[in-house]
């Protein structure tokens, strides 16, 4: 094929080739797995074969930039999701652009008119709504995309990366019931989203399994701010029966729960420990180091960096959810409750 040829092969020509539908051709080039693997494999070799380009874009083969977006980058998690999509990328000479679009529409569009400027081969979304309206325009730029949800996992057809939360909240919970605890405060995330009522439901289901009473009493909803674990937990040390424990639904409301035990004249975990989520790098170097759930958020963000090159390569999925693992990291925030606590 001349030169001149190859600049101006179309959709139309490579479907013929190909003996496929050009809507075929374009589910190929737009990363969708409902194409059989052979045929895609035939589809893929005649693209490469003409050095077809998408219009004003780089090879359907090779992606060189990748969008990650956030709704706000207020959280020490971020930090970490960020380095793992960075690592992945950077292993495939991939490049990222981090963008927060703070949930409003105006940031949105902005966003989305700089990315078909820049020509990105695909986007991660670490956001709990990706609406349909979002999902058509990036399907339109041909742009493949790819959720974390720490946040919630969404019902349009996207790929999402999460973790165990449920399976996190029992463990922290059955944590403390080990140690002795019977009364076990909970500062619960925002109520809205899924991470929060996962993690709330496994701390319920440790109680019920041990045969403790679930006292709404003992529980508090926090925003996963500094200042809502203080609120929360000094609401609850001024209970007439205050908790022994207290899990908080994050590492940082957690932090605020320690501030909120030391103001009260307590110590943790003498008079009351505390266990927390996500386990941060700063977990580790609180003062005491504190119990934690450690939730993958590096592998999180690495897994979806490998997963939206390939849907950008256009290989088929196994499967559109994965979660990964969470596990329980004890440290010295936690011990059993003084004698009749």
């Amino acid at each position: 094929m001349s030169e001149t040829e190859t600049r101006t092969v179309t959709i139309a020509a490579i479907a013929a080739e190909a003996g496929v539908s050009v809507p075929t051709v374009s589910r190929v080039l737009n990363g969708r797995s409902d194409v059989a693997p052979h045929t895609r494999e035939r589809v893929e070799r005649l693209l490469r074969d003409h050095g077809y380009r998408r219009r004003g874009s780089r090879p359907t083969t090779t992606a060189r930039l990748i969008d990650l977006v956030f709704n706000d980058l207020d959280s020490p998690w971020a930090v970490e999701i960020i380095r793992g999509v960075e690592d992945a990328a950077h292993a495939e000479g991939v490049g990222t652009v981090v963008t927060a679009i703070h949930r409003r529409a105006s940031d949105t569009r902005s966003w989305l008119d700089n990315l078909a400027g820049r020509n990105s081969d695909g986007a991660i979304l670490v956001t709990s709504d990706v609406d349909p309206s979002l999902h058509a325009e990036l399907r339109r730029l041909h742009v493949p995309a790819v959720v974390i949800d720490p946040a919630g996992v969404p019902e349009l057809d996207v790929p999402t990366i999460g973790a165990t939360n449920w399976a996190g909240g029992l463990t922290a919970t059955e944590h403390l019931i080990g140690l002795g605890h019977r009364r076990i405060g909970l500062v619960a995330g925002t109520p809205t989203l899924l991470c929060s009522r996962a993690r709330q439901d496994g701390h319920r289901a440790a109680l019920e399994a041990a045969g403790l009473t679930v006292d709404p009493a003992l529980m508090r909803v926090g925003d996963f701010s500094h200042e809502a674990g203080f609120r929360a937990a000094t609401e609850l040390l001024q209970l007439p029966e205050p908790p022994t424990a207290v899990v908080a639904a994050n590492d940082q409301m957690a932090l605020g729960a320690f501030e909120a035990v030391r103001r009260a004249g307590l110590r943790v975990p003498e008079d009351v420990s505390v266990v927390g989520f996500d386990d941060l790098p700063v977990a580790q170097w609180s003062s005491p180091p504190l119990t934690t759930v450690h939730q993958p958020l590096s592998e999180m963000g690495s897994l979806a960096a490998r997963t939206v090159l390939r849907l950008v390569r256009g290989e088929h999925l196994e499967t559109p959810r994965l979660e990964l693992s969470t596990r329980l990291v004890v440290r010295e925030s936690t011990a059993p409750p003084r004698a009749g606590g």
